[in-house]
C-alpha cells in the first residue's frame, strides 16, 4: 500500500507524516479516527481542499471488513481481510449484564501450536501492525455500538508482538482519540515468562490473563508445547511477580477437556499451583472442533472440578460458552470459510 494508513498512528506521527504545518489539523484527524470516521468527506471540521489533500495521500484503515457473522447469543465475530490477503477474526462478546468486550487478534495464524485450539493448527504468516489492531477494536464498535472492554484473547500469542499491542493500546488509550481506560485491557498469553516479565517492568499496566489448563507438566507439555520451554515452576515466579509489581490479580485460565484435565489428581495440581498467588481461575468448557480429538467435559465433570478449587478456598468462575454457532468461541478462532 503507497498510501500511508493513519489508523495506527498518534496525533504527532500524523502531523509528520502527512507534513502538516498546523499540528491541531492531526489532533482533528485523530479525533475522527476514533470516532468511526471511514472517509475523509466525513472530517467536516477541514477544509474541502485539506479533505481532498487527505485522499491523495492517506488512507483510514488498512483492512476491510469481509464477513460479519451473528450468533443468537448476541456475539459477533467480524472476518477481516488485511492489506496482503490474510485473514483475522476479531469477536463482541456482550456479558450478562450487558458489558460488550472486543476479543482482538494479534497475529494472522499462531506458531504455539496449542493441541486443543483451531488456531494453533494455522501456523504464524505474521504479526499485525498497530493499526491492523486498533481497526480491529474499530470495525466492532461500528456493528456493535461503544464497548466497554478489550481483551487480546484473539488469534495469536500478544506476547510474540507485544510491542505492536503496546502502539495499539497506547492509539485507543490516548485521551485525544477514544480514551480507552488501561483498567479495562486484558492481555492473555499461553505462558511466554520472558513477556510477562517484560509487560511487568515496562507496562502499560493491564490486566493479565495466562492459560493454564493444566498444572500437571507432563499433560501440560503434550497440550501446551510451550511449556518444555517455559515450565510451571518459573512460570508461577513469574506470575506472582506481576501481580505484585502491577497490584493486579491474574487470571488463570483453563480449557477443560474430557477425561484429560478434569480429575482429583489436576485438581490438586491446580490448587497446589495457584496458592499463595494473587489469582483467580477462570474455567472455560472446550468447544468442539472437528478437526481435532477432544471431546467437550461433561456437566458433573465441570461440577466435581469447580468444587474441589473452591473448598481449597480459591476463586473459580466458570465462563459462559458464547458464539459457537458463528465458530466465534474460544479456541474456534481461524476456522470460517473465506468467500
Amino acid at each position: 500500500m503507497n498510501k500511508i494508513v493513519l489508523s495506527g498512528l498518534l496525533p504527532a506521527e500524523i502531523a509528520e507524516s502527512l507534513e502538516l504545518k498546523q499540528a491541531f489539523r492531526a489532533k482533528q484527524i485523530f479525533s475522527w479516527i476514533a470516532k468511526h470516521a471511514v472517509s475523509f468527506d466525513q472530517m467536516t471540521n477541514l477544509s474541502l481542499d485539506m479533505r481532498k489533500e487527505l485522499e491523495e495521500k492517506a488512507v483510514i484503515y488498512s483492512s476491510t471488513v469481509n464477513q460479519a457473522l451473528h450468533d443468537p447469543d448476541g456475539t459477533i465475530k467480524l472476518q477481516i481481510r488485511l492489506s496482503d490477503g490474510l485473514f483475522v477474526e476479531t469477536v463482541l462478546l456482550t456479558d450478562k449484564a450487558g458489558r460488550k468486550t472486543a476479543c482482538v487478534s494479534c497475529q494472522a495464524g499462531c506458531p504455539m501450536k496449542c493441541a486443543f485450539c483451531q488456531t494453533g493448527t494455522l501456523g504464524l504468516a505474521r504479526n499485525l501492525t498497530a493499526g491492523e489492531i486498533v481497526e480491529e477494536f474499530l470495525y466492532l464498535e461500528q456493528e456493535a455500538g461503544t464497548l466497554d472492554n478489550i481483551v487480546f484473547m484473539g488469534m495469536g500469542e500478544p506476547m510474540l508482538n507485544l510491542e505492536g499491542i503496546r502502539k495499539a493500546i497506547t492509539i485507543l488509550a490516548d485521551k485525544d482519540g477514544r480514551n480507552l481506560s488501561t483498567r479495562r485491557i486484558t492481555l492473555s498469553t499461553c505462558g511466554l515468562i520472558k513477556g510477562i516479565y517484560d509487560l511487568a517492568d515496562n507496562g502499560p499496566k493491564i490486566r493479565l490473563a495466562v492459560s493454564l489448563t493444566t498444572a500437571d507438566p507432563e499433560l501440560r507439555t503434550s497440550l501446551m508445547p510451550v511449556n518444555a520451554s517455559n515450565p510451571l515452576s518459573k512460570l508461577r515466579t513469574a506470575i506472582d511477580y506481576y501481580a505484585k509489581k502491577t497490584g493486579n490479580r491474574v487470571t488463570l485460565e483453563a480449557a477443560l477437556l474430557h477425561n484429560q484435565n478434569t480429575s482429583d489428581e489436576s485438581a490438586r495440581r491446580m490448587i497446589n499451583f495457584a496458592r499463595g498467588i494473587d489469582v483467580n481461575i477462570n474455567l472455560i468448557p472446550w468447544n468442539p472442533i472437528d478437526t481435532l480429538p477432544f471431546e467437550e467435559p461433561t456437566v458433573n465433570e465441570c461440577k466435581t472440578f469447580i468444587n474441589k478449587l473452591e473448598e481449597a478456598g480459591l476463586n473459580v468462575t466458570l465462563r459462559t460458552r458464547r458464539g459457537r454457532t458463528i465458530k466465534g468461541a474460544c479456541g474456534q478462532l481461524g476456522s470460517t470459510e473465506k468467500n
